[in-house]
């Protein structure tokens, strides 16, 4: 049975005063009807500034709170990109300005309007922190120097971008809709700057959007919670508050969600999956995700550095055992930098569990007896499993590998400064164009621990790759889409072949719902989750 408005009303008042709390709840409990609560792992949101923010959760929580010049429909991601805080773009004849119409009426949560001189403080932002995500946009030319001519508001309602050479219409546009793009409100940010930092401590853990919710609290490790925005311009979500909690167990997710204290448990292992698939008033619901999982060898290892060494490791991957065990139904092997149903998807597989072949490999190396290493991972269920697995079969060729344990902020410090041997994580895109993916992992221009490109993979693994780094420039230009698209399966198979990476699986994202929730949509393999299109 629902709840009563009164209930209801008081249920979302106690909710707001102690979002953390896990109260005991009877078997028919149920979370009323206007709020939406998630269990997931969270643990590796670092910041909530979108120009500063690059993890996974933080992405969720940033596409619900900020809007972008383009974004996505969660009714239909196959149509692309789409109008947001622009309604309209023309494009120059040289292909290099990009004119932005800004849709009349938009306000911030502050009920400060939405203009072109929010995009340019946001843009100019984004480029003048340099913080992680900042590639993105740099990519295209734009510099601290040049931001003045090249990101202008031309009016309150026009903005343009120029960029520095022509390129693919739909891979500038795919790039505005990763999160360093989202605009924030210039004015609240300004008010709450410190020291020149462009307000970055305060919106470190405060929002400043004009998406569909605004920011209630977050509390690190525990939960955030969000408040729906009444003016949000596609119309008021039905979800009045969310709350999405830190369970990083699937058992806890699983009885939270059997006893109706949760409406969606997003990190339920294959078991539990199993156990709550037919159950009644529970829904379970599967979508290919672009997120790459693989583990990696820092090249400043003196061991790890030789290429007999790297071949050897990826034949110590037992990739279809843990794809029909620990991680049925939620993972497929995939060997590929780039994620199935991308322009460009390779599907080779040329790695498979062999003992012996890595011993003699590891042999030629001049490691028969091996050597020790550290495997560093997130505590996250699979992630460690994934990593004991590694261990075991490291040892039977001799590798003995201890296996260090922390936060997702804390492994990822480690892996950004450089300061790791194997790393066990995940990559996912962050905009649906092959380059997402080339640019980290095939693409190193300058491999100085001074560069600090923490945003590409193969710097944070010390990977020195002048031709590759060519090549993946080159594909980048390119015009025609089929020779494009041949580029980065050609670039893929050398970089199977060489790379310190070990791409093993694409994630299937399996979530467990209440089947009262509809609308849900965790956003394939492009983009994040949408909250507002949620729906009880």
């Amino acid at each position: 049975m629902r709840l009563t408005r009164r209930l209801a009303g008081l249920a979302l008042a106690a909710a707001a005063a102690m979002p953390f709390a896990l109260a005991p709840a009877p078997a028919s409990a149920e979370t009323p009807p206007n709020m939406l609560v998630i269990a997931a792992t969270i643990d590796d949101i670092v910041s909530l500034d979108p120009q500063e923010s690059f993890e996974f959760s933080g992405s969720d929580i940033l596409n619900n709170m900020y809007g972008s010049l383009v974004s996505f429909d969660p009714a239909d991601l196959s149509k692309g990109y789409v109008p947001d805080i622009a309604e309209s773009w023309e494009i120059s004849g040289d292909g290099k300005v990009y004119t932005f119409k800004i849709r009349d009426g938009l306000k911030f949560h502050s009920g400060n309007p939405v203009t072109a001189k929010d995009v340019e403080f946001s843009l100019r932002r984004a480029v003048a922190m340099k913080k992680t995500p900042s590639f993105i946009l740099t990519q295209f030319g734009f510099t601290e120097d040049n931001m003045g001519e090249t990101l202008v508001a031309v009016d309150d309602s026009t903005f343009q971008l120029t960029t520095d050479k022509k390129y693919a219409t739909s891979f500038v546009l795919n790039c505005l809709t990763a999160t360093i793009a989202y605009i924030v409100d210039s004015e609240t940010v300004k008010a709450n700057e410190q020291d020149g930092d462009w307000g970055n401590t305060w919106l470190k853990t405060n929002s400043a959007g004009s998406g569909a919710y605004k920011l209630v609290n977050w509390k690190p490790n525990e939960a955030y919670t969000l408040e729906a925005n009444a003016d949000y311009w596609r119309g008021a979500p039905a979800m009045q508050r969310v709350i999405v909690r830190h369970i990083p167990e699937s058992a806890t997710q699983r009885l939270l969600l059997e006893r109706g204290d949760v409406d969606i448990a997003r990190n339920l292992n294959p078991e539990d999956i199993a156990a709550v698939e037919g159950a009644e008033g529970i829904a379970v619901d599967s979508d290919l995700r672009g997120r790459i999982m693989y583990f990696s060898m820092n090249q400043k290892h003196p061991i790890l550095s030789k290429p007999k060494v790297r071949e050897a490791l990826k034949y110590l991957a037992d990739y279809e055992g843990m794809a029909n065990s620990f991680l049925r139904g939620q993972y497929t092997v995939h060997q590929a930098f780039l994620p199935l149903t991308y322009m460009g998807e390779l599907k080779d597989q040329p790695y498979s569990l062999n003992v012996e072949k890595a011993k003699a490999l590891l042999a030629e190396a001049g490691h028969a007896d091996g050597f020790e290493v550290e495997i560093i991972v997130r505590t996250a269920q699979e992630r460690v499993e994934i990593a004991q697995t590694l261990q075991q079969n490291f040892a039977k060729a001799g590798i003995t590998a201890t296996i260090s344990q922390a936060t997702g902020k804390q492994t990822l410090a480690k892996y950004r400064s450089r300061e790791f041997d194997i790393y066990v994580g995940a990559w996912g895109p962050d905009y649906p164009d092959p380059h997402t993916n080339a640019d980290t992992f095939s693409h190193n221009p300058d491999n100085s621990d001074e560069a600090g490109l923490t945003g590409k993979l193969a710097w944070r693994n010390g990977w020195d790759i002048p031709e590759m780094t060519a090549m993946t420039e080159a594909a980048l230009v390119e015009g025609d889409r089929e020779v494009r698209a041949q580029m980065y399966v050609d670039i893929q198979k050398e970089w199977q072949r060489t790379a310190p990476f070990v791409p093993m699986f694409q994630k299937i994202e399996q979530i467990a719902r209440r089947d009262s929730v509809s609308g849900f949509v965790t956003g394939s393999a492009i983009t994040a989750a949408f909250y507002w299109s949620v729906t009880k």
